[in-house]
């Protein structure tokens, strides 16, 4: 029997969402799994046989982790560091990124362009030795200034680089009309180009912020002091020698995820318009 079109489709769509169904499962089955860990007593958490679910949930470990624990101060320190990380990355991205933009043409400018995109490629631990030597001597080790700026460095040439195929696609005849009005090239980029670019500039500081929020080894390498710790290092105190709080670390993890969700649930409209913006041109 020969299929429709219509009738393809809705199967292929059947298809579709069959997939996606089980991609969404196998990703959110870890937080279900550590959600649950977390409302179960400690008898159960240690028990010799675990199970999924618990016949006596109860939010002891919220509670103790809330209230007994530094959690609130890496929590802290984590806001700080984030949100400060991503001003920052903004502000440098948008900028190198319209020069590369407009000045394409020039010479060595696409050769810079190049060497941003492949520094991002060196991984982390090669960096580690000069980046703390640097922090010590300018006396930046356990601090928020130390942090945002490592935090920074590794974040802006992919942020240059998802701004630059933005930039790419508006008109160099909007800035020109506007300079021909008296507009310098600095309040071009603020008052014409970063409300266009929203959507894209929402996209790159989301890849800031998940980056910010959950980089470890620039924080332990940076930060002795537990006061200055931000949460993926603060964590480390629910692991001890000889045995593990899996309980308050389950918690904590979920505590952890709650503030990105929230972020991801009120902007995922600008997030998804942000990653196909520079996807064409013309």
């Amino acid at each position: 029997m020969k299929l429709t079109r219509k009738t393809k489709r809705k199967l292929l769509n059947v298809v579709t969402y069959f997939f996606l169904i089980i991609a969404s499962i196998y990703s959110l089955f870890p937080i279900l799994w550590a959600f649950l860990t977390a409302i179960k007593p400690a008898d159960e958490v240690r028990s010799a046989n675990p199970s999924l679910l618990t016949s006596n949930p109860t939010f002891e470990n919220f509670r103790s982790v809330l209230f007994e624990t530094q959690f609130p101060r890496y929590f802290l320190n984590s806001v700080i560091v984030s949100f400060g990380s991503v001003l920052l990355s903004i502000f440098i991205g948008v900028l190198a990124a319209y020069a590369l933009s407009r000045l394409s043409k020039a010479p060595g400018v696409k050769a810079l362009g190049v060497g941003m995109l492949l520094a991002q490629m060196v991984p982390v631990v090669l960096l580690m030795i000069p980046l703390y030597r640097i922090m010590m001597n300018m006396g930046l080790l356990d601090s928020y200034l130390g942090l945002i700026i490592s935090y920074t460095v590794f974040a802006v040439p992919i942020i240059t680089w998802m701004l630059k195929g933005f930039f790419d696609t508006i008109p160099v005849e909007i800035e020109e009309s506007a300079m021909l009005d008296g507009c310098s090239k600095f309040y071009l980029v603020i008052r014409i180009m970063l409300p266009l670019s929203v959507p894209a500039i929402v996209s790159a500081g989301i890849y800031a912020l998940v980056h910010a929020w959950s980089e470890f080894v620039l924080t332990f390498t940076f930060v002795s002091d537990d006061s200055m710790r931000t949460l993926s290092t603060g964590v480390f105190n629910f692991m001890g020698l000889w045995i593990v709080d899996w309980g308050r670390l389950m918690a904590a993890a979920i505590l952890i995820i709650i503030p990105i969700a929230i972020v991801f649930t009120f902007i995922q409209k600008y997030l998804v318009s942000g990653l196909t913006a520079g996807s064409t041109k013309g």
